[in-house]
């Protein structure tokens, strides 16, 4: 297998059929090599983990990532200490605490974490998930004021709250109020007894690039501590809080966190309680989907977060959440297929603006626009998110997608790695074009008024120049070259030892060098993937597929090819199959060999 350590493209592929480059990650050979013999590994897996900036000493941890190792102390979380002291005062005293989440996928495990540990401790629990299109996002006063009129003492806002100083002052001596956050603090925080968010300014965690279920999960054991202490459970049991981490783990996932350290962690030990498939509402979506394997992160990105989510974007807010808490394995079926019919109207509504968006897109990467804003009449506010993040994806941008109803404009914002773009967001809300804005550096949601597009974009092309100097596709970062016959099982299982793989810990590409396409059909829903056998100039076969390819240039390639040279650029992956074990790669590109 050939690797890193080679200088210019890969393969000479300056521009693939998808308009890419193909370059080495680059890669410390000396130090591979001293993991793989320090730790009896192939050479590759030392290689693999030296091109993510994994050295000697933590080569162990991050291969076998456990929470004795990896978590924090909670206490060093601002106002964690406050918090988890009124969560115990709470649960001593069986009170009414009220749980107001985001209908999100972390909003949804957030929620569902604390709603069942607080619950499990004895206290009388109100889950709360505000309206997308009749609330908006966050803390309400109404809302706020409702739950309080219903008898809770004891407010806890998860996955939002940080930015809701205005709308909490409706529980003022009525109840307390904690907030466990993890999204971009900015101005004063809200005057409420803890706002535990590890981005505060004055939060020394460190702990950045945790999601909001991570934060609730702390929260959680902080408040069992402070139990322990008090001799609560000398007659009680204590709560499971890693039966919790399958929640943690969807979240983290879900939210795109960054998988190293304790994410990496909570989302290792978080699949293997969700293999159990001892929550109702996760084994019934995992059997709606079709999911039989062990779940991996990809079954929690593309197989569960999108139904979860679904329901905060065009149906019932809190269905994702009350699939979480349910404990009826038939009343979680009946859920799940609701969810699961909810994501097949999402997908119809999402086509009809992606198609319109697509064409503004084109239009304003012809121009050389730095960023792209893309405003339509009618846009349902539940998927600019995702249409967002497709238009990144293909032109390599920050992508903002609003749709335009009663003359304000409501959208979601996708940025690119380098590119900060809720610092640009909540500048030009600063700077009085925007009604609301706010998110982090790869994501922002944001209002304007009709009228207003062509100034906020020129205020967000004048913030984010520098993106303008981006390439039209993002370059593929390639771990090595093989051909057909190297590309065997023991090699995929080699490098599904680095799994779950993520943001921060991206799965390897390679390159299977001069294959030939043997035989190639579409398969699945609308024949939108396409399945091919190909074959190498020395011999061998292998099984390819190439998801969501539906007519771009890869289908185009890979159908047209009739055992014309490629070079293949994907994912090394083994199946199983009766009891046998083979490779497949999934194909992300391509260039003629």
């Amino acid at each position: 297998m050939d690797g890193a350590g080679a200088s210019g493209p890969v393969l000479g592929v300056e521009r693939s059929v998808t308009g890419r480059r193909w370059l080495w990650r680059p890669a410390d050979a000396r130090t591979g090599l001293g993991i793989a013999q320090r730790l009896g590994l192939p050479e590759m897996v030392g290689r693999l983990l030296a091109a993510r900036g994994i050295g000697l000493d933590h080569a162990a941890d991050f291969l076998e990532p456990t929470l004795r190792v990896l978590m924090p102390d909670p206490s060093a979380l601002a106002d964690m200490d406050a918090a988890a002291d009124r969560l115990a005062a709470a649960v001593r005293s069986g009170e009414h605490v009220a749980v107001f989440g985001d209908y999100d996928v972390d909003g949804a495990c957030s929620g569902a974490l604390m709603s069942r540990f607080l619950r499990d401790l004895g206290c009388e629990v109100t889950p709360y998930v505000p309206d997308r299109l009749k609330e908006g996002y966050g803390p309400n006063a109404p809302a706020i004021a409702g739950l309080c009129d219903g008898g809770a003492s004891l407010l806890v806002c998860v996955d939002c709250g940080i930015a809701a100083g205005e709308a909490l002052a409706a529980a003022e001596n009525r109840a307390d109020v904690v907030v466990l956050d993890h999204h971009k603090a900015e101005g004063p925080l809200p005057r409420i007894l803890a706002a535990v968010n590890p981005n505060r300014l004055d939060c020394g965690s460190g702990l950045h690039h945790v999601c909001a279920a991570a934060v609730a999960f702390l929260a959680a054991a902080a408040t069992v501590r402070v139990l322990r202490k008090a001799g609560w459970f000398a007659r009680r049991p204590e709560p499971d809080l890693l039966g919790l981490l399958d929640l943690v783990a969807l979240a983290t996932v879900c939210d795109v966190m960054p998988l190293t350290g304790f994410n990496r962690a909570l989302v290792a030990q978080g699949l293997k309680v969700m293999g159990r498939r001892g929550r109702a509402g996760i084994a019934a979506l995992l059997e709606v989907t079709g999911a039989r394997d062990a779940p991996s992160a990809h079954t929690l990105g593309f197989l569960l977060g999108p139904r979860i989510n679904a329901s905060g974007r065009i149906g019932e807010p809190d269905l994702g959440l009350r699939l979480l808490l349910c404990e009826d394995a038939v009343e979680a079926r009946v859920i799940a297929e609701k969810l699961d019919a909810v994501n097949r109207r999402r997908q119809e509504v999402e086509g009809e603006v992606l198609a319109a968006a697509h064409a503004m897109a084109e239009a304003q990467a012809a121009e050389g626009r730095a960023v792209l804003l893309l405003v339509g009449e009618g846009w349902h506010p539940g998927v600019v998110g995702i249409v967002a993040g497709r238009m990144k994806e293909r032109f390599n941008r920050p992508a903002c997608v609003a749709g335009l109803a009663d003359g304000l404009a409501k959208g979601s914002g996708r940025s690119v790695p380098g590119v900060d773009l809720g610092a640009a967001v909540i500048a030009a809300r600063q700077a009085g074009l925007l009604e609301t804005g706010g998110g982090h550096a790869m994501a922002a949601g944001f209002s304007f008024r009709a009228g207003r597009h062509e100034e906020v974009h020129a205020y967000l092309e004048e913030r984010l120049q520098h993106a303008a100097l981006l390439p039209a596709a993002a370059d593929l970062l390639v771990e090595g070259t093989l051909n057909v016959l190297a590309a065997q099982a023991d090699l995929a299982k080699d490098v599904a030892r680095l799994a779950p793989f993520g943001p921060g810990n991206e799965e390897p590409i390679f390159v299977i060098q001069r294959a030939r396409v043997v035989k190639a059909d579409r398969v699945g829903k609308e024949g939108a993937t396409v399945r091919a056998i190909v074959e190498g100039e020395g011999g061998g076969r292998l099984k390819t597929i190439c998801f969501r390819a539906k007519d771009g240039p890869l289908a185009q390639t890979l159908l047209a090819a009739d055992r014309v040279p490629l070079h293949l650029c994907g994912h090394l992956r083994a199946e199983q199959w009766n009891g046998e074990v083979s490779a497949s790669l999934q194909v992300v590109d391509a260039a003629p060999a």
